[in-house]
């Protein structure tokens, strides 16, 4: 447990000799038989259109309540069924492998049960090893998005936070199978950047009622932006309210992103599994390549 939850450098951790077996064999079920190959397909029974109304609840009304990822990703993949990978490390963000209409796909998602969301340096590289290696492998990318932003702190400033943040941000860019964004609610800053948003060659961005696409929260923002005016209020907290919803009308709901071309569609939360199965039927024939002997210096 040691190198699962503290090195990273373990990405499981099982009991006994079977369980590593069976272990090994679901997840070679997931992969192709070598990389030029496609991703194996299976048939299954669980409806492509199948809708999950619990998932219209899913994200509090409250922006500082958490929920678990977990949910959503059950929710959505076939037959509820998730491999996650490296799931002892960096757990504010979860990643690994699932089937949406029989076919394998690589799942990552910030975790807003566990530090919020937030990207840390593990995280960072957590994510970005797991990107790469589903772009070796032809294993197209579903994100589901929540993340307020990268941890603050000078234990992640003098870590390097913004070399092994680039990390992720340079494997979603350089992917070539196709990606798929959902974004659940917070999109902050350069955070929303990173995962997988619209600027990184993503396909398909799509984005719940919920979603707040911004440069910071609106509480944030308005303290910035408004301070001489609150300050000179005759009642700062009632001045302050007004002007956070404001600013959450005016820019923190996904309706602005989506008329700027950022997000492709706003989409009931219900509808996500139909939306998605369908997106990756559409990219079934995408084919992007990089530059032959040509590549970007990877901020190792």
């Amino acid at each position: 447990m040691t190198h699962n939850a503290t090195s990273g450098v373990a990405h499981f951790a099982v009991a006994d000799d079977r369980e590593c077996l069976r272990l090994i064999r679901e997840l070679l079920s997931y992969l192709p038989s070598n990389n030029l190959d496609d991703p194996p397909r299976t048939e299954t029974s669980d409806p492509i259109d199948r809708e999950d109304e619990a998932l219209d609840r899913l994200v509090p009304a409250s922006p500082n309540q958490p929920y678990d990822m977990l949910d959503l990703i059950h929710a959505i993949v076939d037959d509820t069924m998730f491999l996650e990978v490296h799931r002892h490390y960096a757990k504010n963000i979860v990643v690994g492998f699932a089937r949406l209409g029989g076919q394998s796909v690589g799942i990552v998602a910030n975790q807003p049960a566990v530090l919020a969301g937030t990207l840390d340096i593990d995280a960072s590289v957590k994510a970005a090893r797991f990107v790469r290696f589903c772009d070796a492998f032809n294993i197209p990318l579903v994100t589901f998005e929540d993340v307020p932003g990268f941890l603050p702190g000078t234990r992640q400033e003098y870590g390097g936070i913004i070399r092994h943040g680039a990390k992720l941000l340079f494997a979603f860019a350089e992917a070539t199978v196709p990606k798929v964004t959902v974004i659940t609610r917070k999109a902050y800053g350069g955070a929303y950047c990173v995962m997988s948003s619209k600027h990184l060659r993503t396909d398909f961005n799509y984005a719940w009622p919920t979603a707040e696409l911004a440069v910071m929260g609106p509480e944030g923002a308005v303290n910035i932006l408004y301070k001489r005016e609150l300050d000179a209020a005759t009642d700062p907290a009632v001045a302050r309210a007004e002007k956070i919803a404001e600013f959450r009308e005016k820019f923190a709901n996904p309706y602005i992103a989506a008329a700027r071309g950022f997000v492709d569609e706003v989409i009931h939360p219900r509808e996500t599994r139909r939306k998605l199965i369908t997106a990756l039927r559409n990219l079934e024939n995408k084919r992007d390549k990089n530059p032959p002997k040509k590549h970007g210096n990877i901020p190792l």
